[in-house]
């Protein structure tokens, strides 16, 4: 349990990290869920 929250506390640090900005976070969102919808539409 304790290696899970570590990891998910690494996951959230790093993806708030990569995008500065609430606006630039959904739009990683947006781009990740466009890539799952097209994946699974193959």
């Amino acid at each position: 349990m304790k290696i899970l929250s570590i990891f998910v506390l690494a996951l959230l640090a790093t993806s708030l990290s990569a995008c500065n900005t609430v606006h630039g976070f959904g739009k990683d969102i947006e781009k990740a869920g466009e890539a799952i919808q097209k994946g699974s539409s193959k």
